[in-house]
């Protein structure tokens, strides 16, 4: 009974880290559009950055609910916050590694 626990919650900080991840690439390449937009000087003003945003979160939201829907196993019990925990890591990774990017750019 112990392993099977112990698997439900690596599995579910994987699914989290990959949720995660995935919307961290959703956000760099934002980023980078909207990095190419400023540099372009296409950029009509502040109200351009918005359109796309709520669109990026509300793919987060429905790629959290097919995993519940698709995995109830990771949201029975104390899995959830492997979950939230892999999502929070997959996200900062890519955090981590744009900070990075940036930081040797400036070198």
């Amino acid at each position: 009974m112990k392993m099977f626990e112990m698997m439900q919650m690596i599995g579910a900080v994987v699914a989290g880290g990959a949720i995660g991840w995935g919307f961290g690439l959703l956000q760099q390449a934002a980023t980078r559009r909207h990095d190419r937009l400023q540099a372009t000087g296409k950029m009509n003003g502040a109200w351009s950055l918005m359109p796309g945003s709520m669109t990026r979160v509300a793919f987060l939201l429905v790629a959290l609910a097919i995993v519940q829907v698709v995995c109830p196993m990771f949201f029975a019990g104390n899995a959830q916050w492997a979950v939230s925990v892999g999502v929070v890591a997959g996200y900062g990774w890519t955090l981590y590694q744009s900070m990075r990017a940036r930081l040797a750019a400036r070198v």
